[in-house]
């Protein structure tokens, strides 16, 4: 690791990757990825696929999973000039209004002419530039009661950056894990994760004594925005919206239950819940998730933990990371050590990619 004023430098979160490792379509069956598994015990790495996993797993575990599911987010319309708009929904900012923060292109001439639409569907107004890059959007409404409505009957879902083609048909069903929960349309990226499981292996999963619990956090673009400050603590971290059922909550506050977390993002949930105090322990709990966890980091909540391989320079290794060596600053040098084993042995990276099981 490298280090300025006794601080972390972003220039250890990068790593070299073949550009035909970056996996553009799933595997051919969810459960046919591979998946390394990484012993923390030991020290020691072993390959298989997803198939096994329930094989793989401590005795007992309560598992929690991410039910958001991803909204068709992308949609299309014309500047007054005629011009084509690309418009990705972000968050609803005034929902009452159907304002929205949202990403344009393009975005300077679609701000300056104030207007796009969509003929029969939809009116927009650009009310404000935001300095992160975002755009508050105001819609008018020709057939349905707000934007999300919209997007999910004429949108398309918004394949992350790096997936170089457009959405197909295949994506609606392989873009949403298996449980996502349809009428928690709230994301613009999939827990990917969760898009290795099967009914079969969920199944298996019960008949094996483990436990599964929901929780819902609003996976937003932040996930694939990089460090981009020279120190990683001057990183400004990104917030997403969750929320935890009751019963969810009861497991994560017993200090006796083996937890295994699937994805990051059902990390970022359950720890920054259980750094806060819970001023209404007997009700479910709604917040926003802007914890930053990077090594050195004890992890209240979280003993085991599946994942997919992260981009480089991303808030997604710190936190894999931190988890592979708790309250040392070693880990992202060995997250790269198994990066690389995982290069070497041909694994498919990012979202529609491959996983990794830390246990």
């Amino acid at each position: 690791m490298s280090f300025k004023d006794g601080f972390m430098l972003t220039q250890d979160l990068h790593y070299e990757l073949p550009n035909d490792l970056i996996a553009q379509s799933p595997a051919d069956k969810r459960d046919k990825s591979r998946l390394l598994l990484f012993e923390r015990s030991t020290q020691s790495i072993s390959h298989h696929y997803f198939n096994e996993f329930p094989k793989l797993l401590p005795s007992n575990l309560s598992i929690f999973r991410n039910d958001v599911s991803v909204l068709k987010a992308r949609i299309f319309g014309k500047r007054p000039s005629g011009g084509q708009v690309e418009c990705l929904l972000l968050s609803p900012d005034s929902p009452a209004e159907n304002t929205w923060r949202c990403l344009l292109k393009p975005g300077g001439k679609t701000a300056k002419s104030g207007t796009f639409r969509l003929e029969n569907e939809y009116s927009a107004t650009v009310l404000k530039s935001l300095p992160s890059g975002e755009y508050l959007i105001r819609f008018e409404l020709f057939k349905d009661q707000d934007p999300a409505s919209l997007a999910q009957r004429i949108g398309s879902l918004p394949l992350p950056p790096y997936v170089r083609r457009p959405a197909n048909q295949e994506d609606e069903n392989r873009y949403q894990t298996v449980y996502a929960d349809r009428t928690k349309c709230s994301a613009v990226a999939a827990p990917t994760a969760g898009l290795h499981f099967t009914p079969e292996i969920l199944d298996a999963l019960k008949k094996n004594g483990h436990s599964m619990y929901d929780l819902t956090l609003s996976v937003g673009l932040g996930t694939f925005r990089p460090v981009e400050t020279e120190r990683i603590e001057d990183h400004p971290m990104h917030g997403e919206k969750y929320f935890l059922p009751l019963e969810t909550k009861t497991i994560l506050r017993n200090p006796e239950i083996k937890k295994m977390a699937i994805g990051t993002t059902c990390v970022r949930a359950i720890e920054h819940y259980l750094g806060t105090q819970d001023t209404n322990p007997t009700q479910s709990t709604e917040a926003e998730a802007d914890l930053f966890i990077r090594p050195p980091y004890h992890f209240r909540g979280v003993d085991h933990l599946l994942t997919n391989f992260h981009l480089p320079g991303s808030t997604l290794m710190c936190l894999v990371g931190s988890f592979l060596t708790q309250d040392e600053s070693s880990g992202i040098t060995l997250l790269k050590r198994i990066y690389q084993e995982a290069i070497e042995k041909n694994y498919r990276f990012f979202s529609f990619g491959d996983a990794m099981l830390i246990i």
